[in-house]
């Protein structure tokens, strides 16, 4: 392969791609270059498995530390399992080009892209699409691309294409788009109620972008494209028209019957049956050869089946009849409750049909924050969303292990959703945990979890700026007629063309998510669906405003009180005192914790009054003494003259002996002792910053209110 360099420039920065000098024995590799960041993206393919039946692409996304000058972080310095940055960057890879390879080829695909230069602005994931991309372009596999894949942001009213992270501190909008020349077939959308048409003209602008970096791979494939080989395993046509003839009735009937479990169970029998009568399990004595045809035929039956199962459930659907037996535009039933548990700070069920999610909220204080350290800049995440799927929430039982790829991409999407309704941390300073575990799943689990992630931070108290619910929009469409279908089931997605997830609030959408196995989509039909969506988002807002209309304006006996008070920077020392010895003693004589911010911000979390006497100990120590102000000091020593009470600690002021009592004092330690607690009022401040303070000024206040007539 000959060394070939190409570029292009997008957003005022040049994109270059290289190949032929890196990475030579792979079937075809990229080296991406933007800006300051550089990706290798390198594929390989091998002969298919004994015996395995789809489509085995593993897509592997590493961001190695040393590619931004970092060291990786903990007691072991080396790198490990993939954070989950790296997870959501193989998943965003991953989904746009999977739907581009054709059916039936069972080689072994592995794409890998390693970062090899960040520079902390332009953001390696979607160069990493790029390279992927075009890796696959000019490599032997028959990828039906190439597709290029961008980012955009909203910077003051304006599109920006690729913007960088500091740019996107500034924008309202995060937008990720995937596409080629016939359509889009991949979005990710996280904004802030934004409109729906507003969300189409930033896909059409990024689109644009798109075709120039398709010119850049097309420059490529001519240069040094290689042919395209495979080999497809599909079942004998033969054979699968024969299965149909027998099985399409009685399948037709079997997709209809009521209810998930039921409906596999049906069939499941028309395929079994099937298979007993014209594909029997040879004897025990029977010869190798038989045994082996036998499996080869199941294994063609298998894929035959399912195949007819696709034409079933689609011929269906575009005439009308939906699995349930809704319309097109018809949610399941819908109910919700919240307060279902009793110590975790606010808890909320929703439930679509056989969709259910269980939602906790938990509200901490800034030491629960994520710190997430990665190629950027280290920062600190107050809001996350955990999603859990066992496997009893759709009825198997299989090997129980940590968080799947599928699960920390739903969590992020519900997450991503739900970010933008909430309030800003001046407003609600806690950081926010909400953990959603699936019950039960047919379809949407991540939209369910949006909606019950919402019933949860009302039941908390959370002041949420509005109320937010998802849905899920399908299409089915062949022979030029097309069907979009609201509130997909697990088998719809799963047969069909599309799943264009949307979240948002009445006012606009707060997140995106679109999978599609069509070849691509055009900007009527991304706008026609927002519209359906939008129908039934609302349906889905009003029966969660109807179960808890708005936030909890109390927060859980059990959830922490978070309270904030600034004092001067310059007392920060006094507050922390000598090795910490000060705000220590504070924090065990409460019971609360104090974080002391640069800027004098002082945050104190704890439980009922633990918060409150913190928070007095707080500004006791270090309030500014005002004059003609009571306070209760301290007698710190005693002199002939007067005593040096302690109104604040570290600073006391003097209390003259003709100050200490009505009458005539002979001797102070006739009136007070040595650190006994005394009310006194300061009556001066001198230049100097020295206290005059006066017991008998209190005396006397003290015994005018009790002379006072009761009203």
């Amino acid at each position: 392969m000959s060394h070939l360099i190409v570029e292009r420039e997008i957003g005022g920065r040049t994109l270059r791609l290289e190949t032929g000098k890196y990475a030579k024995q792979a079937d075809a590799s990229i080296l991406a270059t933007y800006g300051d960041t550089t990706v290798l993206a390198a594929v390989v393919r091998g002969t298919p498995r004994e015996g395995i039946d789809f489509f085995p692409l593993q897509v592997d996304y590493r961001e190695r530390p040393s590619a931004a000058g970092k060291f990786p972080g903990g007691f072991r310095k080396r790198e490990g399992a993939p954070n989950q940055k790296e997870i959501l960057t193989m998943r965003m890879i991953d989904r746009p080009v999977r739907p581009l390879f054709p059916k039936g080829l069972l080689d072994e695909v592995v794409i890998q892209c390693w970062v090899e230069s960040a520079d902390g602005q332009n953001d390696p994931d979607v160069i990493a699409g790029v390279a992927a991309s075009a890796a696959l372009a000019i490599s032997s596999l028959p990828f039906e691309g190439p597709l290029a894949t961008v980012r955009v942001g909203r910077i003051e009213g304006q599109f920006a294409i690729n913007p960088t992270a500091a740019q996107m501190d500034y924008s309202d909008m995060e937008l990720v788009l995937s596409g080629h020349r016939d359509g889009i077939n991949m979005i990710e959308v996280g904004c802030q109620e934004t409109a729906d048409e507003d969300i189409v003209d930033a896909i059409k602008f990024g689109h644009e972008h798109i075709f120039t970096i398709l010119d850049a791979i097309d420059e490529l494939v001519k240069e040094t494209g290689k042919e395209k080989t495979a080999t497809l395993h599909l079942p004998p046509q033969e054979l699968v028209d024969d299965m149909a003839a027998a099985i399409t009735e009685p399948l037709t009937a079997a997709r209809q019957v009521d209810g998930k479990q039921a409906r596999y169970e049906a069939v499941k029998k028309v395929y079994e049956d099937y298979l007993e009568a014209n594909a029997p399990l040879p004897a025990d004595d029977a010869s190798y050869a038989d045994h082996k045809a036998a499996t080869q035929k199941r294994r063609h039956l298998k894929a035959a089946f399912s195949t007819i199962e696709e034409q079933v459930v689609r011929s269906l659907i575009l005439a009308g009849t939906r699995a349930d037996g809704r319309g097109p535009k018809d949610l399941r039933e819908l109910w919700g409750e919240v307060g279902v548990l009793k110590r975790p700070h606010g808890s909320a069920v929703f439930t679509r049909g056989e969709t259910q999610s269980m939602v906790t909220c938990t509200l901490g204080t800034g030491r629960d924050e994520q710190i997430v350290d990665g190629l950027g800049e280290e920062y600190s995440q107050k809001f996350m969303l955990h999603y859990n799927f066992p496997p009893f929430c759709v009825g198997e039982a299989r090997r129980i292990t940590g968080p799947s790829r599928r699960e920390i991409g739903h969590g992020a999407l519900a997450e991503r959703s739900l970010q933008g309704i909430l309030p800003s941390p001046e407003d609600f300073p806690y950081t926010i945990r909400l953990v959603s575990e699936i019950l039960e799943s047919n379809g949407s689990s991540s939209m369910a979890s949006v909606c019950g992630g919402t019933l949860a931070l009302m039941d908390a108290g959370v002041p949420i700026t509005g109320t937010c619910a998802g849905i899920s929009v399908g299409m089915i469409s062949e022979g030029g007629k097309r069907v979009l279908i609201t509130d997909i089931l697990g088998e719809e997605d799963h047969f069909g063309d599309m799943d264009f997830k949307v979240s948002g609030t009445r006012n606009g959408i707060t997140g995106i998510q679109l999978d599609l196995k069509a070849r691509g989509l055009d900007y009527d039909l991304v706008a026609e669906t927002f519209a359906q969506a939008k129908e039934g988002r609302l349906q889905i807002i009003e029966m969660i405003e109807s179960v808890l209309p708005e936030p909890k304006k109390e927060l859980s006996a059990h959830a922490p009180r978070l309270l904030r008070t600034k004092i001067d920077p310059d007392k920060i020392g006094r507050l922390i005192g000598p090795g910490g010895k000060t705000i220590r003693a504070i924090q065990e004589a409460t019971g609360a914790t104090l974080d002391v911010e640069e800027d004098g911000t002082i945050f104190i979390a704890g439980t009922g009054a633990k918060a409150e006497a913190a928070l007095e100990e707080v500004e006791r120590l270090c309030q500014e003494v005002q004059v003609g102000k009571i306070y209760n000091g301290r007698v710190s020593s005693i002199k002939d003259f007067g005593a040096f009470i302690e109104v604040v600690p570290g600073q006391d002021g003097l209390c003259h002996i003709s100050e200490l009592h009505t009458g005539f004092v002979d001797k102070v330690g006739d009136i007070v002792k040595l650190n006994e607690e005394v009310r006194v009022k300061v009556i001066q401040i001198d230049e100097q910053g020295r206290l005059r303070l006066s017991r008998k000024a209190v005396l006397i206040e003290e015994e005018e209110k009790d002379q006072q007539p009761a009203s």
